[in-house]
């Protein structure tokens, strides 16, 4: 590899904003953010809104969408206009 121009990969923990998981990983992220992890090191944290332990395509959970009401506000909007 070329010297120099490869980013500096480091121990980082990320944290599930929605479940609170949290996993330790490497990453060219860095935080402001530490958090101390099980085996006593301090590590940057970065919390995320998903990750596996929260996306619906790996837990299997469905979310409900309110798909009813969205057409209902399109079709007060455009009354008229697309028949």
């Amino acid at each position: 590899m070329k010297p120099g121009i490869h980013p500096d990969y480091h121990p980082v923990v990320f944290q599930d904003a929605s479940t609170g998981g949290q996993f330790l990983t490497r990453s060219t992220i860095t935080s402001d953010r530490t958090i101390e992890w099980t085996d006593g090191q301090t590590y940057p944290l970065v919390v995320v809104d998903v990750t596996s332990e929260s996306h619906p395509f790996w837990t299997g959970a469905t979310r409900l969408l309110d798909t009813a009401g969205r057409v209902e506000r399109f079709r007060q909007r455009y009354q008229g206009r697309y028949r």
